[in-house]
């Protein structure tokens, strides 16, 4: 990203936190969806890409239900935007009622154990809004980790912004696993966003019937920990009010080696993402490449072969 570009990214967002935060609701929803729909028009790349991605999840879509997929997608994600713009000036009380979680008893279950433990989430609704929720609304504090963002002021304001709604937050380095092990051990609370991890250190797995990879560190944290694994999945409805479902726990396998048990555990993650996903796929905001069909490089055609 070039300088001016990083500084005009870094500056649109310093807007959308200084001004969408001071809209009255109806007003920043509707701007969202207005957003939303001009940028589905242009289908750019990210849009689509956002339909390539849907086609693996609704494999029988017609073009023209992708279509409406990838329209319903972006607003989705608008939303996403539109409420993490505003969440800093939301009440305790507006975030209380903008969340609902199912199966709630695995999370408070385990930690009341006095066990460490690790939520896990795809980019699925909205995550920073489900952590306020569980930071305010259920009083836990919680560690989470940031990749670095470029430009740095970009990356300082998501990391303020993260932090003002009680989160722990994390830059993503080579020290990073053996501090979430040690709040894990303390009995505390970790939540990883877990669906996509294109580097060499990320384990394969099948996702709706293909390859692709995603971090092994919610496995080996469970495994060295000891904690719960918990994977969660996040979606919105016709209603202000986003809904959640903690899923039961990723079990550490009794047998085999420390790979192949991070394997298994990965996989099952990866088969709970796969359900919330499924059910919700407009809520699904993966606007990149993930599977690794899609980042091998396509052979060059013979000069028969040349249309």
């Amino acid at each position: 990203m070039s300088g001016v570009r990083e500084r005009l990214t870094d500056g649109a967002y310093a807007l959308g936190w200084s001004t969408v935060k001071k809209l009255p609701e109806p007003v920043a929803v509707r701007l969202g969806r207005t957003i939303a729909d001009i940028a589905w028009k242009r289908r750019g790349k990210g849009i689509r890409r956002l339909e390539s991605n849907y086609a693996r999840v609704v494999p029988d879509a017609t073009p023209e239900r992708l279509a409406e997929l990838s329209r319903a997608g972006m607003r989705s994600y608008l939303r996403y935007w539109m409420e993490s713009f505003r969440l800093p000036a939301w009440s305790r009380e507006r975030i209380a009622s903008g969340f609902t979680a199912q199966d709630l008893h695995y999370l408070t279950d385990g930690l009341a154990a006095g066990k460490g433990v690790i939520l896990a989430l795809p980019h699925l609704g909205n995550w920073d809004l489900a952590g306020a929720w569980v930071t305010t609304h259920l009083n836990i504090p919680f560690t989470t980790v940031a990749e670095r963002l470029k430009p740095e002021t970009l990356y300082d304001r998501f990391v303020a912004y993260r932090e003002g709604l009680g989160m722990e937050v994390l830059a993503h380095d080579a020290s990073v696993f053996g501090t979430l092990a040690r709040r894990l051990r303390d009995g505390g609370l970790v939540c990883l966003v877990a669906d996509r991890d294109l580097s060499a250190s990320g384990v394969e797995v099948k996702f709706f019937g293909e390859p692709t990879r995603m971090p092994a560190g919610p496995a080996l944290l469970a495994q060295q920990t000891g904690a719960l694994l918990l994977p969660v999945t996040l979606w919105f409805d016709d209603s202000p009010v986003m809904r959640g479902r903690v899923h039961p726990p990723v079990d550490v396998p009794e047998t085999g080696t420390r790979a192949e048990k991070t394997s298994v555990m990965t996989q099952a993650l990866a088969d709970a993402f796969a359900t919330g996903i499924a059910d919700h796929p407009e809520d699904w905001h993966m606007l990149q490449r993930l599977w690794l069909a899609d980042l091998e490089p396509r052979p060059e055609p013979s000069d028969g072969e040349r249309p």
